[in-house]
């Protein structure tokens, strides 16, 4: 009996904590006071799970209180989010923002608007992933000098393989490089990496890269030196379909790298080298090659199995940049102009047949006739029309069309890869298919990126990724076609990222992470730019903060320049050893 009175309490403390968990910490009873007190908002955390509902208040650049916080609280603004969602801000894995130096002074107030990104901060991104593709500032050291205190989000740079190629082997990079070349390589990415690089991105792909002309074993050797300092390889494909873009079958034997060896190579490089692998803009383009998409999860399902480290990051629109700037006149048609380099080829048979024999190649690539719309040309009456309508309208092939459109269409020097009239019009192929889009989306390894970079009006036409991935993303892939969650979709955008870049503070909101926040309206969030109106913002992201400093307040522009570069030693994974760094003391 003596002891009935202390052991009934322990018994009904211990049943208690089984059901209901650890009591809450005790929190503050007077009245606390923040920066910046956002109220009432549903939170989508980051992580993927349902959002909760609390109160998010921000200090000195941090997240300080994830909460239902009494009504005493106070703060110097207070945002009444009712009816708004609170995200963590947008960490953009592949951007185009910063591959350029800034002068100093910059007196130019278009620069500096450019500076602030209004295109990607009005999305809701606060970090982006720069010098991808294989191209970069250099030295990494200089480049990060010549843009600190200037950029509107927090910024990641990579070593651009091409870059550093082009420093080894010169003009003359159409070729492997040599054993003593690639040990200069390796030599530079290591220097990069000292300097605040966060990895090496390299374009395979492209004729305008000197990776194109690369093997495995040397990106084994250069991405083998990231390794050591926790870095990403962030990889353009060598191809996207069944080919790269640089093939023709008038030109070239049949068998070069597409998608699927593309993926078998980042696999590869992958599993010799040990380091995380990002696959760049994953798609599959050209109509005869739709659908592949469910192979290449297999590969990249088969490879994780077995403990490789390989991610991948979409934009989800079913038509690229290089779509917009298309040419359906082949390059090897040479002369003073496009006009008269076409009539020469068609007075020579075997020139002629392939012509015609690249161009239904590149149509097809492009995702069919049907597929490929005429955004400018002299006769307004073909504009908005597909490369189909307008053949049918002419009583031709669309073969025979897309040499029509050269000879009537605008006069340019040939040769130029321009981005306007150079093929007598301006058209955009659609070349993926939503069928792939939507493969793609739902797999837990694929982020959500922009490639694209600042933009204003003044750029003329831009792909509509670049004022409108982000919230293209979650309208139509989660709240209309329902492909995957409005979870979901923040994840792939936010803490995915986030976690593949090895990010300690950014990606979530959480308490004690930096105050990187976005706040949207999933009834009104959409992309309002279009193809033939770029530049044009979302809708439903009232509110963008980058380290606690509103960006976007109320849905207009504040021009601030909060963001900050960011450390691997000090944001992400660290490094070992003793590291040369500008302002980091090693």
């Amino acid at each position: 009996m003596n002891g009935a009175p202390r052991t009934a309490p322990l018994l009904l403390a211990a049943l208690g904590l089984a059901l209901f968990g650890r009591p809450p910490a005790a929190r503050p009873q007077t009245p606390e006071h923040f920066d910046v007190l956002i109220r009432g908002a549903h939170v989508l955390d980051g992580t993927g799970n349902p959002w909760f509902y609390a109160d998010v208040a921000v200090r000195d650049g941090k997240i300080a209180r994830v909460d239902r916080l009494r009504r005493e609280a106070t703060a110097d603004r207070v945002i009444d989010a009712s009816g708004l969602t609170v995200i963590p801000g947008i960490v953009d894995l592949h951007s185009h923002a910063w591959n350029f130096t800034r002068p100093d002074p910059d007196p130019d107030p278009e620069a500096r608007q450019r500076w602030a990104a209004p295109n990607l901060v009005s999305q809701g991104i606060t970090t982006v992933v720069t010098g991808i593709d294989g191209r970069s500032g250099w030295p990494i050291r200089e480049w990060r000098a010549s843009i600190r205190g200037a950029i509107g989000m927090n910024t990641i740079s990579l070593v651009g393989h091409h870059t550093i190629r082009n420093m080894v082997l010169g003009e003359n990079y159409e070729r492997k490089a040599t054993p003593a070349e690639i040990e200069k390589m390796r030599a530079l990415v290591r220097q990069g990496m000292a300097e605040g690089a966060w990895g090496l991105s390299a374009n395979l792909e492209h004729t305008v890269e000197s990776g194109r002309f690369s093997d495995t074993d040397e990106m084994v050797a250069l991405v083998s030196e990231i390794v050591p300092y926790g870095g990403i390889f962030s990889e353009h494909e060598r191809g996207s379909g069944l080919s790269p873009t640089w093939y023709l079958p008038s030109r070239y034997p049949p068998g070069p790298v597409g998608i699927l060896g593309s993926v078998e190579e980042s696999i590869e490089i992958s599993e010799r080298t040990g380091a995380t692998v990002v696959m760049s803009h994953m798609k599959v383009r050209g109509a005869n090659f739709w659908g592949a998409g469910r192979a290449v999860i297999n590969l990249i399902e088969r490879a994780r199995d077995r403990g490789v480290n390989v991610w991948s990051e979409q934009y989800a629109y079913p038509t690229t940049h290089s779509d917009g700037v298309m040419l359906l006149i082949p390059e090897w048609v040479k002369g003073e102009t496009t006009k008269t380099a076409l009539r020469q080829v068609l007075a020579d048979p075997k020139k002629a047949a392939d012509l015609r024999m690249d161009i239904a190649y590149e149509i097809e690539r492009r995702g069919g006739a049907e597929n490929i719309l005429i955004l400018d040309y002299p006769d307004q009456a073909y504009v908005g029309k597909t490369l189909l309508e307008v053949a049918r309208m002419r009583g031709v092939t669309p073969v025979e069309m897309g040499i029509i459109l050269t000879q009537e269409g605008y006069e340019k020097p040939a040769n130029t890869r321009g981005f306007d009239r150079e093929g007598g019009a301006v058209l955009r192929g659609f070349s993926i298919s939503e069928i792939d889009i939507e493969l793609f989306a739902p797999q837990p390894w694929m982020g959500t990126a922009s490639d694209a970079g600042p933009s204003l009006p003044s750029d003329g036409l831009e792909h509509p990724r670049s004022y409108g991935v982000f919230p293209h993303m979650i309208r139509r892939y989660a709240l209309e076609r329902k492909v995957v969650t409005v979870p979901h979709a923040v994840r792939s955008m936010t803490s995915l990222p986030a976690q593949i870049l090895g990010l300690r503070d950014r990606g979530m909101v959480r308490e004690g992470f930096a105050a990187d926040l976005a706040l949207i309206d999933l009834k009104t969030i959409r992309e309002r730019s279009t193809y033939f109106e770029p530049h044009q913002y979302p809708d439903g992201i009232p509110y963008v903060m980058v380290n606690g400093v509103l960006v976007v307040d109320g849905g207009a522009f504040t021009w601030e320049l909060p963001g900050q570069l960011l450390s691997p030693d000090k944001d992400g994974p660290g490094r070992p050893g003793r590291q040369a760094s500008e302002g980091r003391g090693r």
